[in-house]
C-alpha cells in the first residue's frame, strides 16, 4: 500500500513540475513581449532625442577617416609631428563648412527658383491629370459597357486622382514642416560629434568597464566592434551612394530636357538614403512631371532611371559597400515601413541602421548563448 502512495505521489510530482514548466515558459514569452513593447513605447516619446543623437553619430562616422588622417604624423625639418585630436576635428569643421557655403552659394538660387516654380504650377498639374484621366476613361466607350459600369469607373478614377493630388500636396507639406521642425535641433549634431570624435575611445572604455571581466568583456568588445563596422560601411556607402546618384540624376535630367532638374536630382540624391522605396518615389516623380509634357520624355526618362539602378545597385553599390551588411529586400521594406509607422519621418531614415545594430546584437547573442533561436529559447521548458 506504501508504495503505492509513493508511485502515485512521484506521478502527480512530475504531473506538476511539467505543468510548472509550462507556464514558466508561457510566462517568459509574456514578459518578453510586455518589455519589447515597453521599450518601443519609450522610443517612441524619446525619438526626437534619438534622432539628434543618431544623426551625430552617423555625422561623426562620416567625419571620423578625414579626422584620422589630419591626425597621423607628419614631418617639419626633420621631426615628426601630430596633430591634437581637437584641432584636427576643427580643421575638418572648416573645411566641410565652408565647401557647404560655397555649395549653397551656387546652388541655392537656382533651387530657389524651381521650388517656387514647381509649387505655382502644381494645380495646373493636377488640372491636367484630370483631363488626361477623362480622356482615357473616354476610350473604352467602344466597348459598350453599360452606363453604370462606365459611371462607377469614371467616378472611381476621378476619386482616385483627387484623392492622390491631395494626399501628395499635403504629404509633401508635412514632411517639410516636420523637417523644419528638426532645425533648431540641427545645430547641435555637429557639437555632439565633436564629442564622440574626440572621446569615443573613452566612451567605448566606460561601456566596457560596465560588463564583468572575462568572456562577457570580451564578448561586449567584440559586438562594439562588429557594430561600429557595419554602421561605418553602411553609413560611409550611402552617402557615397547618395552623391554619386544625385549627380548622375540631375545631368540625367538636364540632358532629357526634364522641368526642375536641379530639384528632381538633389531629390533623388536626399531618398537615395531610404534603399528601395526612395528611388522607387523618385522615378515615379520624375517620370509623372515628364508625362505633363511628353510621354516620350517620360520613357526616356524611365529608362534611363532604370539603366542608373542597374548599374548602380549590381556593378557599383556591391564594390562601395562589400559584404559589411547583407539585407534582404524584403526585411528592408517592411522596416522602412515600420519605421514610418512607429516615428514618422526620423523613422524613415533609422529603420535600416536599426535593423543592423539588431542583427548584429542577435547574432552574437546566438554565440553567446549557444542557442538555436529566441522562439526555441522562450518556449523551452525550464529545468
Amino acid at each position: 500500500m506504501s508504495d503505492t502512495k509513493e508511485v502515485v505521489d512521484a506521478a502527480t510530482t512530475a504531473v506538476a513540475g511539467a505543468s510548472w514548466s509550462q507556464t514558466r515558459a508561457i510566462l517568459r514569452v509574456i514578459f518578453t513581449v510586455l518589455a519589447v513593447a515597453a521599450t518601443l513605447w519609450l522610443l517612441s516619446v524619446l525619438r526626437g532625442v534619438i534622432l539628434l543623437v543618431v544623426l551625430a553619430i552617423f555625422f561623426a562616422y562620416l567625419l571620423a577617416p578625414l579626422v584620422d588622417c589630419a591626425c597621423r604624423p607628419f614631418t617639419v625639418r626633420g621631426r615628426k609631428h601630430v596633430m591634437p585630436r581637437a584641432l584636427a576635428i576643427g580643421v575638418v569643421y572648416l573645411l566641410i563648412l565652408g565647401s557647404l557655403a560655397l555649395a549653397a552659394t551656387l546652388l541655392f538660387p537656382q533651387v530657389g527658383t524651381q521650388i517656387t516654380q514647381l509649387a505655382e504650377e502644381a494645380p495646373s498639374y493636377l488640372d491636367l491629370a484630370r483631363l488626361q484621366v477623362l480622356g482615357w476613361t473616354t476610350s473604352y466607350e467602344a466597348y459598350r459597357l453599360p452606363a453604370a459600369v462606365r459611371d462607377a469607373i469614371n467616378s472611381s478614377v476621378t476619386h482616385t486622382v483627387e484623392i492622390t493630388g491631395k494626399y501628395v500636396m499635403d504629404g509633401l507639406g508635412n514632411f517639410l514642416i516636420q523637417l523644419l521642425g528638426y532645425l533648431p535641433w540641427l545645430m547641435l549634431i555637429p557639437i555632439l560629434a565633436f564629442f564622440l570624435l574626440k572621446d569615443s575611445a573613452s566612451f567605448r572604455a566606460i561601456a566596457l568597464q560596465t560588463l564583468p571581466q572575462g568572456h562577457w568583456r570580451w564578448r561586449g568588445r567584440e559586438l562594439l566592434q562588429d557594430i561600429n563596422a557595419t554602421l561605418a560601411v553602411y553609413i560611409r556607402a550611402q552617402l557615397i551612394a547618395c552623391l554619386l546618384i544625385g549627380t548622375v540624376c540631375t545631368i540625367g535630367f538636364y540632358l532629357l530636357g526634364v522641368r526642375y532638374a536641379l530639384v528632381l536630382g538633389i531629390v533623388s540624391g536626399l531618398l537615395e538614403f531610404i534603399p528601395l522605396v526612395g528611388p522607387l518615389v523618385v522615378a515615379l516623380i520624375a517620370a509623372l512631371i515628364a508625362s505633363f509634357y511628353s510621354i516620350r520624355q517620360a520613357l526616356a526618362v524611365v529608362v534611363f532611371l532604370g539603366i542608373v539602378r542597374i548599374v548602380h545597385d549590381y556593378v557599383i553599390y556591391p564594390r562601395i559597400i562589400g559584404h559589411g551588411m547583407p539585407l534582404h529586400p524584403f526585411a528592408v521594406i517592411v522596416a522602412v515601413l515600420c519605421g514610418a509607422a512607429l516615428a514618422g519621418v526620423p523613422g524613415i531614415f533609422l529603420a535600416i541602421p536599426a535593423v543592423a545594430i539588431l542583427s548584429v546584437g542577435y547574432r552574437h547573442w546566438l554565440e553567446h548563448t549557444g542557442s538555436e533561436g529566441l522562439v526555441a529559447d522562450l518556449l523551452k521548458p525550464g529545468e
